[in-house]
């Protein structure tokens, strides 16, 4: 039982600049969730596609994942203020258990539509889900401003590196099967490893202190920022309604299909475009302190767009493969850099609700696309979905940068 005190979240930070003992356990947990992540997100739409279900069901299924996230990361930022941030941290990990045992129990699309909705496989591998903006409310409190954005650089970094090891991971059923698995059981026991990284984050979360909002700001989530963050809502939501038309379990199966990928093979990719992913982060970090956080954010996603519309049209696997890999080394400069900026524009005591808030609309929006992605990509071409996902994108980054340029956090402030 931890005895320490319960800690004001708007309190300045103990670690003054270093890495403490509470950020080093958020780390390990967003390791293991990471890890955990990387499989699922490459196995799903494997697994159902063994079932028997085709890209339109399966997209259907993204979508209810999508929309389940958005609705619980929603509920997570407006319970925030009201309840131990550790507790909250604890019962999102205890529903990953719940996920990972309840994947495998029954075959039916009700079910399967039920446990996506309800649970934590999240189909885009991305950094969204309900303890997102709990973990980076934490982060945020425990490191001074001039170490925000390399802290969630790192964050980021280490959610990477661990989803790069889960997709090697993806391999495993495989290799069950040639030592005479059965291709049901070799996934399920895939999702009983995701419920036993479950039990390990549990564990990590039962180590943090308890942390409560301070009472006076309790009743308003959201006060002078609100604003501010409305308009970073909305836009956050065009770049994610894009990003669901390339979701990865989607971009796993276009692979699949269009050139016959192996799982083995695709593991192998996912692996490499993970940690293209992950070292990117602390290169934004780097990039930021010299252009700024906005600048970042829109001068890298825009390539990192035109690499997938390319993809789509290119003639083999090699060429293909290799622009995705670009994309994967850019496209995610704006994670560690985004998060860093919604964090320094509000007022300490908003920071989990801004989290939540801008994370929301996010998921709601990539929960719509999927479907329509699975419609478009059973077309003559298959590709188009990542064609419409690189053009709304640019236009999500042209919107940012003409809103937001002005705009400029506590550091990058002149003194």
């Amino acid at each position: 039982m931890d005895d320490r005190a319960p800690l004001d979240v708007n309190r300045p930070s103990r670690v003054a600049g270093k890495f403490g003992r509470d950020v080093t356990i958020l780390f390990a947990a967003r390791a293991a969730r990471g890890f955990g992540d990387g499989f699922a997100v490459i196995i799903l739409p494997a697994y159902l596609s063994t079932l028997g279900f085709d890209p339109i069901v399966i997209g259907i299924v993204a979508t209810a994942s999508l929309v389940g996230s958005a609705l619980f990361t929603l509920a997570i930022g407006y319970l925030a203020p009201h309840y131990d941030l550790r507790n909250l941290l604890v019962a999102g990990a205890l529903l990953m258990v719940a996920t990972g045992i309840a994947f495998p129990a029954f075959e039916s699309l009700a079910f399967i539509l039920a446990v996506s909705f309800i649970g934590t496989v999240n189909p885009s591998a991305g950094d969204i889900g309900l303890l997102v903006p709990v973990e980076q409310s934490m982060l945020a409190r425990e490191v001074p401003d001039h170490e925000r954005t390399r802290t969630f650089a790192r964050y980021s970094l280490v959610g990477a590196l661990a989803n790069a090891c889960g997709a090697l991971a993806a391999a495993i059923p495989e290799f069950l099967t040639d030592y005479g698995w059965g291709r049901i059981g070799a996934f399920a026991a895939m999702f009983y490893l995701y419920a036993a990284l479950g039990v390990i984050s549990t564990a990590l979360y039962r180590r943090l202190p308890h942390v409560h909002a301070d009472a006076k700001q309790a009743s308003t989530p959201l006060g002078p920022s609100r604003g501010i963050v409305y308009k970073l809502a909305a836009l956050f939501s065009l770049d994610s309604f894009a990003g669901g038309f390339a979701v990865q379990s989607l971009l796993a199966l276009w692979l699949f299909d269009r050139y016959g990928l192996s799982l083995a093979m695709a593991s192998v990719f996912f692996f490499w475009s993970s940690v293209l992913t992950a070292f990117s982060y602390p290169v934004a970090a780097w990039v930021s302190r010299r252009i700024g956080l906005i600048n970042t954010m829109v001068f890298t996603h825009i390539p990192s767009s035109v690499c997938l519309i390319l993809a789509a049209f290119a003639p083999n696997l090699a060429t293909t493969l290799g622009l995705l890999l670009v994309r994967s080394a850019l496209s995610q400069m704006d994670v560690p850099t985004r998060t860093s900026y919604v964090m320094a524009v509000v007022t300490p005591a908003e920071r989990t609700a801004a989290a939540s808030v801008t994370a929301v609309p996010r998921s709601l929006a990539s929960a719509i696309s999927p479907g329509f992605a699975g419609l478009l990509m059973a077309t003559s071409f298959s590709g188009l979905p990542f064609v419409v996902c690189g053009v709304l994108k640019i236009a999500y980054d042209v919107g940012l940068l003409a809103l937001f340029r002005h705009l400029k956090p506590s550091e990058e402030r002149a003194p």
